[in-house]
């Protein structure tokens, strides 16, 4: 097993390294959007051996980010599994471990870490925000028929041999949707199984969340669209995917 973890960041200089001193055991490819505060400029500085940085030339939501990200991975290298993770500290190193060790177990599953199964839990979100994620979820799950309990989150272990199938262009979902979507479309790969395993979500102490309403009328559009889609021509989203 040979993983990357992949890192978009927009503005995270106040929070960056300590995530990535947590993570000097694996390689490590940041995805940054020109950002005003000099993020990709400040981890350059810190001269890590196992980082390197997708510099991109302005901010093109996270979609873009971790799409650029996969096609340069899968284009450039030979990694194997490729980790989404947030680089705000809302997605804990330890967890990344836990999950490691369930993908080594199951090497052609994609591993979801899931804030809403048992064991699972979320740190510091205020009850709104709770319901907002919740009904998000709930609301997701019935328009595109899946039974995964934690559709919006990001921390993922994507083998490179689903990756592989998909034509990404196809998924145009651009801000936080983009999870739902990835979700929808490796759902409907013939023989892809995904495993929830629990996490610790920590909400963002330092930096300026990047959720909209923006974002999250996109969402509803997206869904929505899907949703509808599936049930007017079943097989039309799935193979829409494909390559």
């Amino acid at each position: 097993m040979k993983p990357i973890v992949l890192m978009p960041t927009y503005n995270e200089k106040a929070s960056i390294k300590s995530i990535l001193d947590q993570l000097d055991g694996i390689e490590v490819l940041i995805i940054d959007d020109n950002s005003p505060d000099g993020t990709a400029d400040y981890v350059n500085s810190l001269d890590y051996k196992n980082v390197d940085i997708l510099h991109r030339s302005a901010k093109d939501g996270l979609g873009n980010a971790y799409k650029a990200a996969i096609k340069k991975v899968l284009e450039e290298s030979s990694y194997t599994h490729l980790v989404s993770m947030d680089a705000d500290g809302s997605h804990r190193p330890a967890d990344l471990d836990k999950m490691m060790e369930i993908s080594r177990q199951n090497p052609n599953a994609v591993i979801l870490g899931s804030r809403w199964i048992p064991g699972g839990s979320i740190v510091n979100w205020p009850k709104y925000r709770k319901w907002i994620s919740k009904a998000g979820t709930w609301y997701a799950k019935f328009a595109l028929k899946m039974d995964l309990n934690d559709l919006t989150g990001g921390f993922r272990i994507y083998p490179r041999t689903v990756l592989e199938q998909l034509d990404l262009d196809q998924v145009t979902s651009n801000g936080y949707c983009y999870q739902i979507e990835m979700a929808f479309a490796i759902k409907h790969l013939q023989n892809t199984k995904i495993i929830e395993v629990p996490i610790t979500f920590i909400e963002r102490e330092q930096g300026v969340s990047k959720m909209s309403q923006r974002i999250v009328l996109e969402a509803m559009l997206k869904v929505t669209r899907l949703g509808l889609g599936l049930r007017l021509n079943p097989t039309a989203d799935k193979l829409h995917y494909v390559k």
